[in-house]
């Protein structure tokens, strides 16, 4: 079966290829194109396309790629809200998906992207390599002994809460489907959470339920000087609310591995670019907020885990066995 690979980078060819042997029913095409109506008519002789979180899954993409003999869509990836899914059903599309390549790697970039934003080290960094050494406007807080709010307590909301618990914080969990093996972690309503934590950190998925649920109202519930970290998906946050939090001073720091606008920018080049009337660039224009583009999933241990799942799935369809990733 020839798997057709959108929107391929060079660490996408590398890790698929390095496992590809050990899948001789399966042959790989990549392209740098995305995956939307019009690069879907060019699909030709592949059973099967591969995806990543920022494609084209609508209704319109799917109905070309059905009629180009498509019968299996693999996403490479957790999240799947760019997908149609009852589109796909409708056109005999097989949906597959990568629901858990490396928690821990995500996690890990959230309390990357918390302690910068605590000490400063983007700021840090700019000005040593200037050969300014001063401390001035540096002052950070410790995290020990503080409270860590984690919203979403799956696999990668657990790896972040043990991150927390190691540094000697109190950490409370929200969700409706408590975890039982995080026996240190006290749940709590999200009016709680949102009330006594001073790291507040999101690991849910995007669903009606959960879009926009940081907005002005949530924000204010909060502690001054939180400090707010999403690595999950864009829309949980408002984002023009969250800059009038900004503006407010409500947050002594702000770390986003994904936020509303990025389905342009990320993992693209645009450093030549001018980003007009951007809410990207009036995030970046804020002194306490980093921002990166969408790289929690990407460590060496990640994209092998990504390319063995996205390849076995594939493997799996073809014998006609169930690999529990389906989602149609």
């Amino acid at each position: 079966m020839r798997i057709t690979f959108f929107d391929a980078k060079s660490y996408d060819t590398e890790s698929f290829d390095a496992i590809k042997a050990n899948y001789p029913d399966l042959e790989l095409e990549y392209w740098e194109a995305e995956l939307n109506p019009k690069t879907a008519a060019y699909v030709t002789d592949s059973e099967a396309v591969c995806a990543f979180v920022n494609a084209n899954a609508g209704a319109d993409t799917l109905r070309v790629l059905a009629s180009r003999g498509v019968k299996l869509l693999l996403m490479r990836c957790a999240g799947y809200n760019n997908v149609d899914l009852e589109a796909a059903t409708a056109n005999g599309i097989k949906v597959m998906r990568v629901p858990g390549y490396s928690p821990e790697a995500v996690a890990e970039l959230a309390m990357t992207l918390a302690s910068a934003v605590n000490r400063h080290i983007h700021k840090a960094y700019i000005r040593v390599r200037e050969n300014n050494f001063s401390l001035q406007g540096l002052t950070g807080k410790n995290f020990y002994g503080k409270t860590a709010g984690i919203i979403g307590t799956g696999k990668i909301g657990a790896a972040m809460a043990r991150i927390c618990r190691g540094y000697g914080m109190r950490v409370l969990g929200y969700d409706k489907y408590p975890n039982k093996s995080l026996d240190f972690v006290e749940y709590v309503s999200l009016e709680q959470l949102l009330r006594e934590s001073d790291l507040i950190s999101l690991h849910c998925p995007l669903m009606k339920e959960t879009y926009h649920m940081i907005n002005i109202f949530t924000i204010n519930q909060m502690k001054d000087g939180v400090i707010l970290v999403n690595t999950s998906r864009g829309g949980l946050i408002d984002t023009n609310d969250l800059i009038q939090g900004i503006r407010e001073r409500k947050f002594s720091g702000v770390g986003l591995d994904v936020y509303e606008e990025e389905k342009d920018n990320v993992f693209e080049n645009h450093e030549d670019d001018i980003m007009m009337h951007s809410v990207t660039s009036r995030l970046l224009s804020f002194p306490n907020v980093i921002v990166t583009s969408h790289q929690g999933f990407f460590t060496e241990e990640a994209l092998t885990a990504i390319a063995e799942t996205t390849l076995g799935n594939a493997e799996a369809y073809l014998k006609g066995e169930k690999a529990g990733t389906e989602l149609n």
